[in-house]
């Protein structure tokens, strides 16, 4: 993946001036900070909207699912259909296209239609999810790299941490409407932005840039959309929908596997997949983000019934960690460009292997601050690793496939999210030995929350075991 030829092409790239370089990247962190907006202001609106539209819980929780399932099943076609297209037109597309369904969900007269349009607000997430990653490399030198990917690690902390505190506030003042509208004036100081500071699209010979997959595309959105609905239909019971959608997912990996092999311009070339930097780079990121996903899944169980916090203070300290990941990203970036991607990544992994046996360990006649302190040292190295791992896997991309190796990343991390959602929650509920929380022992939840980050410890030193052998071969190498 790393080739002479891609690495001649990406030092031959012009730059723009400082200035110009600052207000992309002004553009492209707008970008991120909405997509991640976009998902955790409306969880907070559910209520307001079960009432507004006189709907139940299982209904309006589509207003969630739909975000989330076409920006699952649609980034990786964005990424790659950004690399034939051009990045540039595309990622202009993408903002518009948020901006207009954000425009469309304020005033959406039913359910249904609120629905379909934060559809369409998550086509506009995907394209801006796959392509602001991909365009750093054509934004910032190389020595400069991870500064870049940290500030954009930053402003999607930033709107994961803000969207349910300003969600709350604009519900309270002015109405659910509000919470879509917001997106309005960002998005379009985002589209101006990225009209005038981005580079201009500078395309192969089509005959070089190949064509969109159409079949493997769409094989490939269908599989990830059962995968992504069995993990989170049923409200955390598993049964035999979810089964049928897993098998369904299976089979369509297996038959995507095969289409690409025979294909003239695949999706996703299986040789990428064998590079080890790659393959590396993007299990340990499912890996991780699936054992984030505890601290906001099992998380708030156990704040609420093992140290019987109020439903505010609750939310007070669930949200320490995105503003930790928020704090940290631009340090953690700096970091990077002066020691290195890999050793960044082996200090980020360690970081959350005990952050997360800390939070097995602690007590819970530690109160708050042994659940605080925890998932300081969890989220820290979260962000170290993230910044470091993407700065790695994006670095020495070939041009041509910048936007396809960025849909990937962001696909693991969202895969990591929608397993770790199910996967972590269904280890506490085991533990518990109850799918009935509310009936539980504080001593009991206290316990399986024990469990659940025992459980996450090891998945992550196995993350760690993984980054060190893929590490190995080139240092011997370099040696």
């Amino acid at each position: 993946m790393t080739s002479v030829a891609g690495q001649a092409e990406t030092a031959a790239e012009p730059r723009e001036p400082a200035r110009s370089i600052r207000w992309a990247l002004a553009g492209l962190s707008l970008s991120a900070l909405l997509s991640s907006l976009g998902i955790s202001a409306a969880n907070v609106a559910l209520p307001t909207l079960a009432e507004a539209f006189d709907a139940s819980f299982q209904e309006v929780q589509w207003v969630v699912l739909a975000y989330l399932l076409s920006v699952t099943t649609l980034i990786v076609g964005a990424g790659r259909l950004g690399d034939i297209a051009g990045r540039r037109r595309l990622l202009l597309v993408g903002i518009a296209l948020f901006t207009a369904a954000s425009v469309l969900c304020a005033g959406a007269p039913t359910l249904i239609l609120l629905i379909a349009a934060r559809a369409a607000q998550g086509l506009g997430a995907s394209i801006m999810m796959a392509l602001t990653l991909a365009f750093v490399g054509e934004t910032v030198s190389k020595e400069k790299t991870g500064r870049a990917m940290g500030l954009l690690g930053t402003m999607s902390a930033i709107g994961t941490a803000l969207g349910p505190s300003l969600g709350g506030v604009l519900i309270a003042g002015a109405g659910w409407q509000a919470i879509f509208l917001v997106n309005v004036p960002l998005g379009v100081l985002a589209f101006l932005l990225a009209y005038r500071t981005l580079p201009a699209d500078r395309l192969a010979a089509k005959t070089d840039r190949g064509s969109l997959d159409t079949l493997g595309t769409m094989l490939l959105a269908a599989t990830l959309a059962a995968y992504a609905l069995a993990m989170t239909i049923g409200r955390g019971q598993f049964g035999a929908l979810n089964l049928t959608l897993l098998l369904t997912a299976m089979a369509g990996a297996v038959l995507f596997a095969r289409v690409e092999a025979v294909a003239a311009s695949p999706l996703i070339r299986p040789a990428m997949l064998r590079e080890p930097r790659l393959r590396a780079g993007l299990v340990t990121s499912t890996l991780v983000s699936t054992v984030l996903m505890a601290t906001l899944v099992v998380g708030p169980f156990y704040l609420s019934r093992a140290l019987a916090l109020d439903a505010a203070l609750v939310g007070s300290v669930v949200a320490a960690g995105p503003v930790v990941v928020a704090l940290s990203g631009i340090p953690a970036g700096r970091l990077v460009d002066r020691f290195g991607a890999p050793g960044v990544t082996f200090i980020g992994l360690i970081g959350i292997v005990g952050g997360s046996t800390l939070m097995s360990l602690m007590p819970s006649s530690f109160g708050i601050p042994g659940y605080v302190g925890p998932l300081i040292v969890i989220t820290g190295g979260y962000a170290l690793f993230q910044t470091a791992n993407t700065t790695a896997v994006m670095t020495g991309v070939r041009a041509d496939q910048r936007g396809l190796v960025s849909s990937l990343l962001n696909l693991s991390r969202n895969l990591g999210l929608v397993t770790g959602a199910s996967a972590m929650g269904a280890v506490f509920t085991f533990a518990l030995g109850t799918a009935d929380i509310a009936a539980a022992s504080r001593d009991a939840v206290a316990a399986s929350m024990k469990i659940t980050f025992a459980v996450a410890a090891v998945l992550i030193a196995a993350a760690l075991v993984l980054a060190i052998s893929t590490a190995s071969p080139r240092r011997r190498r370099g040696r």
